[in-house]
């Protein structure tokens, strides 16, 4: 299943103000490879997974197109061929805290019993939630009978239980022990192995290493640079991705000075200005254009690798 996204934009209108929550957002999510979505919290990037399923309120304003294999685009599609053709069938989620997602009077067991006869499945819950690492006797388990990891898993198999050929994983490793992160992006690689598209919204690099064969990184609602997972982890052009590598324990672990604007009051130029060593008197009144996988009027070229030897 193959997803193209074109200048995705997502705004709130709220009191007195307007939430830029998503803006022009461009990129895709190719069978058998993983797109890992990264930025610091509240950029953005979990508004636009779920515009992509079209779950947002109702002052939602959204445009843009993002296409499906076979030509349905989600962005304008009835709310119902989204409910009823799209959503566990076409693309999975797995969502943010998976925990309080849960129904909190049933067990395990019948909330994945209930996905997979509502979505048409065989399979049984025992193999499916198998398949994540439960045993039998944790899906007759309440949700708060559940460890953080237990609940990701019982997530990971209801997202599965329509054997989707997307899967959006809304921060998946939230609230984990790295153990347990590193097996949650081990089953999502695998999914990735089996053919299916991943897109993985994370703020942890670490992890979107271990799964990404291609990241985006999104910065107070705008996307400033798309490409291989490999060079932008070892050569990010971006000095927003830059310093997010190089605030990695494995890197230099020095903090990005400075905090991001409010959606509700972006400057007119980049965004990062303020925060960026490298901007100029330009930087501060013209939004660089994406070009070439990067939007940035002065791109780097050193590498944080060898910045940091």
């Amino acid at each position: 299943m193959k997803l193209e996204v074109t200048g995705l934009t997502v705004s709130f209108a709220i009191p007195r103000a307007t939430v830029r929550a998503v803006t022009g957002a461009s990129f895709s999510v190719r069978p058998g490879r993983c797109l890992a979505l990264v930025g610091e919290s509240g950029c953005g990037k979990s508004v636009l997974a779920h515009a992509l399923l079209g779950l947002l309120p109702a002052n939602a304003q959204v445009s843009g197109q993002a296409v499906l294999d076979g030509g349905l685009d989600l962005l304008s599609a009835p709310p119902a061929v989204l409910a009823r053709k799209v959503r566990g069938r076409e693309i999975g989620l797995i969502p943010q805290s998976p925990a309080t997602h849960l129904t909190p009077v049933r067990t395990a067991r019948a909330q994945l019993e209930e996905a997979l006869a509502e979505l048409g499945s065989t399979r049984s819950a025992a193999e499916l939630a198998e398949r994540f690492g439960l045993a039998p006797r944790d899906l007759d388990r309440y949700p708060h009978e559940l460890s953080g990891g237990m609940a990701q898993r019982v997530a990971n198999a209801i997202a599965l239980a329509g054997d989707p050929g997307l899967l959006i994983a809304d921060e998946p490793t939230s609230g984990l022990d790295r153990p347990l992160v590193e097996r949650t992006m081990a089953v999502l690689r695998e999914l990735c192995e089996e053919g299916r598209a991943v897109l993985v919204i994370t703020h942890d690099l670490r992890a979107a290493a271990q799964v990404a064969d291609d990241i985006a990184v999104m910065y107070a609602s705008r996307l400033v640079e798309v490409g291989p997972a490999a060079e932008i982890l070892d050569r990010p052009r971006h000095p927003y991705a830059a310093g997010l590598v190089a605030a990695q324990p494995d890197r230099e672990f020095v903090a990005i000075p400075g905090m991001p604007p409010e959606l509700t009051a972006l400057p007119p130029g980049c965004a990062f200005e303020p925060r960026c060593g490298h901007a100029t008197a330009a930087c501060a009144t013209t939004t660089p254009a994406m070009t070439a996988g990067v939007s940035c009027h002065h791109p780097l070229r050193e590498t944080v690798r060898a910045q940091g030897a």
